[in-house]
């Protein structure tokens, strides 16, 4: 039997297109990403992009750079007709108008249309005296602010300095002026905390209210009153009604805190002391100094 010769692989005829590898096939993968048009320019705006923003966080210019963008901002909206005209503010009576202003961020060139309502009205609420306010735009030129303040309570003096607080302890002013003499007087470390407890309880009893010129809180715990005529009063840490009753009552029946004395101590239940002053504490030494010479000579 004739064998049949092995098939010779066709050759390219000649003068035919002969497919061009390229390096990489010879490793087992052909790659080729081509670029969009216009990624060129892109890249080159993320570069100055970059390069700006670098050059912001080094230098610290953020915040130049955002309020030059708002002033920008601003000034297109104000263009279009929305530049602030007139803004209509109501309920503040401690805090001024250009107080408020300046928290809301309220200037001649700023713009209706951006402006910021949660913002101002964050802002107005972190003023001390302010307790809420209500911001609205009324575009497109207006402003509606409405502030709720809080109400002086008392008096606070620590390390010598006197404030002016609100019935929660805030602080809502540093510098009292005449106008809040007649506000209660606490002192202490703690005492604008706990002044409004003690304040109401003390309200029950207004014959000893009147009297009193300073509540004192003593290491954070109890009260002392300093009366108007220098009497000490010393109030127990506990159960301080029962203590300002009896006071109370020995005052209305005996005229206790009328009498020649600089402190009456409260602080043990069932039990009243009271310490003379030196010009009565002499007199009753001498008054019985006297009685007792007379029973001597009556002994006689």
């Amino acid at each position: 039997m004739k064998r049949s010769a092995p098939a010779r692989p066709a050759l390219a005829a000649k003068g035919s297109a002969r497919p061009h590898a390229h390096p990489r096939a010879r490793r087992g993968f052909d790659v080729r990403w081509p670029l969009p048009r216009g990624s060129g320019f892109a890249a080159v705006l993320i570069l100055f992009a970059a390069s700006i923003g670098y050059g912001v966080h080094k230098g610290d210019h953020a915040s130049s750079l955002m309020g030059g963008l708002r002033e920008m901002r601003d000034g297109l909206g104000n263009a279009a007709g929305f530049r602030i005209a007139a803004v209509s503010l109501s309920g503040n009576k401690q805090v001024t108008r250009e107080e408020i202003f300046s928290a809301a961020g309220i200037s001649d060139s700023a713009s209706a249309l951006f402006f910021d309502v949660e913002g101002a009205r964050a802002r107005i609420k972190a003023l001390p005296w302010v307790a809420d306010a209500t911001v609205r735009k009324l575009l497109p030129d207006r402003l509606d602010i409405t502030v709720t303040e809080r109400n002086a309570f008392a008096l606070w003096q620590r390390d010598g300095k006197v404030s002016v607080i609100a019935a929660d302890g805030s602080v809502v002013s540093a510098q009292p002026d005449r106008s809040f003499a007649a506000l209660p007087f606490v002192v202490g470390r703690g005492a604008e905390k706990k002044a409004q407890a003690f304040i109401g309880l003390l309200d029950r009893y207004p014959a000893i209210r009147d009297q009193v010129r300073a509540s004192i809180l003593v290491a954070e715990r109890r009260w002392n009153l300093r009366l108007v005529n220098g009497i000490d009063v010393r109030l127990p840490e506990t159960d301080v009604e029962r203590a300002l009753q009896t006071l109370a009552e020995l005052d209305s029946g005996k005229k206790l805190l009328t009498r020649d004395i600089v402190i009456v101590d409260l602080r043990i239940a069932d039990r009243v002391a009271v310490r003379l002053s030196e010009a009565a504490a002499q007199a009753r030494d001498e008054a019985m100094k006297d009685r007792k010479q007379k029973r001597k000579g009556g002994d006689a």
